[in-house]
C-alpha cells in the first residue's frame, strides 16, 4: 500500500519566497519536501487573468516513496483537496515577475516532472521503457515549469525553423545560488531564454532568477548574467546540448542563432505559450491524453 504524508510548515509568500521552512526526507538522490505554502491559487473557473478569490494555504503531499514508480508529490488546498500545479497555480506574480515550480533541484540527477497527462498533474519521476529515468549527470541548476503555459505541438514556430511545441509547459532554469527542493514555488524573473530543438520539438528554456537570490538585482537581461554570472549561458546550452549523448542519442539543436534570446524575447515566448495554455484548457484546442483537471 503507498504510503502518504502531509507535512505542513506555514509560510506567507509576500514579498520574499525563500523562507520556505523545509523538513527533508531521507533519499539518496534528492530531499523531496512536504511543506505548505501561502500563495495566490488560480480560482477554478479559470479567467485566465491569474487572479484569485482568496490565498489559501496549499500543502505538498508525497503518495509512495521516492525512487519508485509509484512516487507522487501532490498539490493540495487548505481544505484537503488536489489541486493542480499546473492549473491552478497562477503563472504572473505581478510587476514582471513569475511562479516557478522546481522539479528537479540543482546538483540532483533524477528527471522528476509534471505528470500532464495524469489527474491533478502531481509531479514524479520519469520512466522509459518501465525504469526510471536518471540524467547521465547532475543538473547545476533548478530546474522546473512555469505555470499555466503549454508549447502547442499544433503550432509550427516560424522563428525557430518551423519546429512544433513539445506539449509540455515551458522549462525554467533558475540560476540561483540556493538548492531548491522539489515541489518548491518561487517568484522569478526572466533573464532571457533559449530555443532548444529536441528530436525536431521546440522546448523553449527560460532562463530566470529567484527574487531571493543575493545577486537578482544585478541581473536584469542576458548581457548582466554575462557580467555576474560568467559562463553560465554557455555551460546550460551545453549541457542541455549533450546530456543525451552518454544515451548515443544526438546533441540537441538551438534556434535563434545557437545563443540566448533577450529578456523582451523570453516575455514574448512566456506570454505566447500562457495563451496556449488558456486555449488549452477552454477546450478550444484539442488535450488529446492531457489532464485539464
Amino acid at each position: 500500500m503507498a504510503a502518504a504524508r502531509v507535512m505542513a510548515s506555514t509560510t506567507t509568500i509576500g514579498t520574499s519566497s525563500s523562507s520556505l521552512l523545509l523538513k527533508a526526507t531521507a533519499s539518496p538522490f534528492f530531499k523531496p519536501q512536504c511543506v505548505s505554502f501561502c500563495f495566490k491559487l488560480a480560482s477554478r473557473n479559470r479567467t485566465f487573468a491569474c487572479s484569485a478569490l482568496y490565498r489559501p494555504d496549499v500543502q505538498i503531499k508525497e503518495e509512495g516513496l521516492p525512487e519508485t514508480l509509484d512516487y507522487r508529490v501532490f498539490f493540495l488546498d487548505n481544505s484537503g483537496k488536489k489541486v493542480s500545479p499546473w492549473h491552478d497555480i497562477p503563472l504572473h506574480v505581478g510587476d514582471g515577475t513569475f511562479n516557478f515550480i522546481c522539479e528537479i533541484p540543482k546538483e540532483s540527477s533524477a528527471k522528476m516532472e509534471v505528470a500532464t497527462d495524469e489527474v491533478f498533474t502531481p509531479i514524479k519521476q520519469d520512466t522509459k521503457k518501465g525504469k526510471l529515468r536518471y540524467y547521465p549527470y547532475n543538473i547545476n541548476w533548478n530546474y522546473g515549469l512555469l505555470p499555466q503555459t503549454w508549447e502547442d505541438p499544433s503550432f509550427a514556430n516560424p522563428e525557430v525553423d518551423g519546429a512544433f511545441g513539445d506539449n509540455d509547459p515551458v522549462d525554467v532554469v533558475e540560476i540561483g545560488e540556493s538548492r531548491g527542493n522539489i515541489g518548491q514555488l518561487m517568484k522569478v524573473k526572466p533573464l532571457g531564454c533559449l530555443a532548444m530543438i529536441d528530436e525536431g520539438e521546440l522546448d523553449w528554456k527560460i532562463i530566470a532568477i529567484s527574487l531571493d537570490d543575493p545577486r537578482a538585482s544585478l541581473v536584469n537581461d542576458v548581457e548582466d548574467v554575462e557580467k555576474h554570472f560568467p559562463g553560465t549561458l554557455t555551460a546550460i546550452r551545453d549541457w542541455f546540448r549533450d546530456y543525451k549523448i552518454p544515451d548515443g542519442k544526438p546533441a540537441n539543436n538551438f534556434g535563434l542563432g545557437n545563443k540566448a534570446a533577450s529578456k523582451d524575447y523570453a516575455l514574448k515566448v512566456i506570454t505566447e505559450t500562457n495563451e496556449s495554455w488558456a486555449k488549452l484548457v477552454k477546450r478550444s484546442t484539442p488535450a488529446g491524453e492531457l489532464s485539464l483537471v
